[in-house]
């Protein structure tokens, strides 16, 4: 029978009846009341941010730890234009997202009320402003219109990409009739049909090459593409943010290609040059993604499918919905349709980007990825923050054997890595996988950002280890300085900190460390690994050394080298180091 209650009331049932576990925001006058109406619910928490980007970023973490929907609340005004720039990155990467976002009452709508944003005489147009960064925004004007426009909004943001809803105060406190059997329906997402490109794989003659991407990642399509990888005996590489896509230990490993784009690995653009067909798995290969392919990809015969067709031209099939897709794929090319003219390459070259020596103070960022290759457990998530810390853990780090690896490339907001961290932390037990500890890689122009998010991991008592590069400067600002403006000056160098020592005076029991070298490093993260809660260890280094990030190599005329091979004979032995 139906009942009455607040709208906000029905708003977290609904959000509760689709798995929504979690509520990342920060709390104000107008959506106070989606926190009380959360506050009465035993299967909904809300987690009280410090800024609205990085509860925008947690949203987006959860989303992408395979948690479920990331849910981000924001009062109005100031609070909710701090959304943009985390929505962006949700929009650009594609990533499930809901934003519930308070306005002022109605009855004030274009009457010069405090942070009036109804568009009304003259005053700032929220729906306007959140348009443009959503697949999906709507100012709810009626509580009796709630049910249909969460259904909606939930839906769009299961296509890939956040989804916005509007709530003047007077809405969210008003009253609405709802039948609690009648619950948000979920709709299933078209599965595309990969007929148009069975042909071109099952008659293929000669070495197939994959590229991964973003989608594997965001429908946990990994286990149907490794299925079909083997089916093909094809060598896979994946975009920067999709590294835990495949090629991690007991994944294939032995066939994976590293990384392609600007922190990518050389021997990519070879192999996709080496092949009779490239086959794109769910990414559009934005320039990021496919600097230094475009030349190979040109000459190759290349096909997709995806949610959304590459920028190459290709033979695209779309899906919203890749693993079912991909096991159409893997059926029909399976039994009498298998491929019988595949040719596997004696071995698969691996190599890397070979920045400048340098030589002065600072632990140098090879080796630091090195060590933290050595000592980061199996299942450990890895959220890896923009500039030059990002480009090297991108490039030298390998994903952990059950773990996710997310960077932000859609937009490359400084600072994500911290609130993305945590929200990986809480999406974890709500995606079955089992207890595990997320790594956040940032550097200090990141922390001065948005690092102050460390205080949440402190108030919640979350399993995360932050791992920050001290080089005290916007490094990847310095490099091109360096590289661009004939070194004449810089703008982008900060006073020494120690960030470490500082931490721990700040936040008394946090465990935060300043180290300056590889034992040091070593010795950290042995203790900071098994600390009961969040851990902090500042890492001495740089802002002179040039990362690997390709067009700075170019503009500093350096070169790349081959560091190994790996004998394809040894594809299915699930100890082989991963090799991105």
């Amino acid at each position: 029978m139906p009942r009455k209650h607040r709208v906000v009331d029905h708003i977290v049932e609904s959000l509760a009846s689709v798995g929504v576990d979690h509520i990342f925001g920060v709390d104000g006058a107008n959506i106070e009341d989606l926190y009380d109406a959360a506050h009465f619910r035993s299967d909904i928490t809300g987690v009280l941010a410090k800024h609205e980007f990085s509860a925008a970023t947690m949203a987006d973490g959860y989303s992408r730890s395979g948690g479920g929907l990331g849910v981000v609340a924001a009062t109005s005004g100031g609070g909710a234009l701090n959304l943009v720039a985390g929505l962006g990155e949700s929009l650009t990467s594609r990533v499930p997202v809901l934003a519930l976002v308070g306005q002022a009452p109605t009855t004030m709508d274009g009457r010069g009320s405090f942070q009036d944003t109804s568009g009304n005489n003259g005053s700032l147009n929220a729906e306007a402003v959140f348009s443009t960064v959503s697949v999906f925004c709507e100012r709810v004007l009626r509580p009796a219109d709630i049910g249909a426009a969460m259904s909606r909004a939930i839906a769009a943001a299961r296509t890939g990409g956040p989804a916005v809803l509007l709530l003047p105060k007077d809405i969210q406190q008003a009253f609405v009739y709802a039948d609690r059997s009648r619950g948000i329906a979920n709709d299933p997402r078209p599965i595309g049909n990969p007929q148009p490109i069975i042909p071109v794989l099952r008659n293929v003659d000669g070495p197939i090459t994959i590229i991964a991407g973003e989608q594997v990642a965001r429908d946990n399509a990994r286990a149907e593409l490794e299925e079909l990888r083997a089916l093909l005996r094809a060598r896979v590489a994946t975009v920067p943010d999709a590294k835990d896509a495949s090629g991690t230990p007991g994944f294939g490993s032995s066939s994976a290609l590293g990384v392609t784009g600007v922190m990518g690995h050389p021997g990519v653009a070879e192999a996709v040059a080496a092949s009779a067909v490239c086959l794109v798995v769910g990414t559009r290969l934005s320039v990021t993604a496919r600097a230094g392919l475009d030349d190979a990809l040109s000459a190759v015969r290349t096909v997709s499918i995806g949610s959304a067709r590459p920028y190459v031209p290709c033979t695209h099939v779309h899906t919203d919905d890749l693993r079912s897709s991909l096991r159409m794929l893997t059926n029909a090319l399976s039994g009498s349709g298998r491929p019988t003219g595949v040719r596997v390459p004696d071995a698969v070259s691996r190599s890397e980007l070979k920045p400048p020596s340098w030589v002065g103070e600072g632990l140098r960022y090879r080796d630091a990825m090195a060590v933290l290759d050595r000592v980061l457990p199996d299942r450990a998530d890895i959220v890896v923050d923009a500039g030059n810390t990002g480009a090297s853990a991108v490039h030298y780090l390998p994903a952990r054997r059950g773990g996710r690896f997310t960077v932000a490339l859609g937009m490359g907001g400084m600072g994500y890595s911290f609130g993305a961290g945590i929200g990986m932390a809480f999406g974890r037990a709500n995606s079955g996988r089992p207890p595990g500890r997320t790594v956040v890689i940032a550097g200090d122009g990141a922390f001065f950002m948005h690092g102050m998010e460390v205080h949440t991991a402190v108030q919640y008592r979350l399993p995360v280890t932050f791992v920050l590069f001290n080089n005290n400067a916007h490094a990847m600002c310095v490099t091109r300085e360096q590289l661009f403006y004939d070194n004449l000056y810089s703008y982008n160098r900060f006073r020494p900190s120690q960030l470490g020592a500082g931490l721990a005076a700040m936040f008394p029991g946090l465990t935060s460390i300043d180290v300056s070298d590889a034992a040091g490093l070593a010795a950290a993260m042995g203790t900071a690994l098994g600390i009961d809660g969040p851990a902090v260890v500042s890492v001495e280094c740089a802002a002179d050394e040039i990362p690997p990030f390709a067009p700075f190599l170019t503009a500093a005329k350096t070169e790349t080298i081959a560091i190994d091979e790996i004998p394809t004979v040894k594809e299915k032995c699930p100890n082989v180091a991963a090799s991105a």
